[in-house]
C-alpha cells in the first residue's frame, strides 16, 4: 500500500502545480487594472508600462485627428485630472466631446497609448430627454 499512496500522492501534486503554472500564466497575460484617471494621474509613475483600462470623460474641444490617417489625440478627465491619449485606428461614433470612455492601453511618459480596438465609448444622447442634442461626429474633431 505504501507505493500506491506514493503514486497518488505525486499525480496529485503534478496536477496542482500544472494547474496553477497554467492560471498563472493565462491570468498574467491578460490582467488589466480598471481605474478612474483621477485615481491614475495621483502618482502615474507608479502605472508606467502596466495595462490599465482607464474611466473618464473626454474634455470638451481635445479630439484632434492627423489629416488622411487614422491617428487621433485626444484628452480624458475624471475628478479634475488629465491624460492625453493617443490611439491610432477607426474610433466609435459615439466618441466625442464629454462623452464616458474606457481606455485601453498603457501610460508612460508621453502619455496614454491606446492598444488596438481600446476604446469603447458611451452616447450620453441615448440618456438625455428628447429634444437635447448631441454633437455632429465628423465636424467635432479638430486636426493635428
Amino acid at each position: 500500500m505504501r507505493a500506491q499512496s506514493v503514486k497518488i500522492a505525486a499525480t496529485s501534486a503534478a496536477i496542482v502545480l500544472a494547474l496553477s503554472g497554467l492560471m498563472y500564466t493565462t491570468l498574467s497575460e491578460g490582467t488589466e487594472y480598471y481605474k478612474h484617471v483621477d485615481e491614475v494621474m495621483v502618482d502615474p509613475e507608479a502605472w508606467y508600462g502596466k495595462k490599465l483600462q482607464l474611466h473618464g470623460f473626454v474634455v470638451d474641444g481635445s479630439i484632434q485627428r492627423r489629416p488622411n490617417s487614422l491617428d487621433y489625440r485626444f484628452e480624458v478627465q475624471s475628478n479634475g485630472k488629465v491624460v492625453r491619449a493617443t490611439y491610432n485606428g477607426v474610433v466609435p461614433d459615439t466618441l466625442k466631446d464629454g462623452s464616458e470612455v474606457v481606455i485601453k492601453g498603457e501610460l508612460s511618459e508621453a502619455g496614454f497609448s491606446v492598444s488596438p480596438n481600446g476604446v469603447m465609448a458611451k452616447c450620453p444622447s441615448k440618456y438625455e430627454p428628447a429634444g437635447v442634442g448631441a454633437l455632429g461626429a465628423a465636424g467635432a474633431t479638430g486636426n493635428y
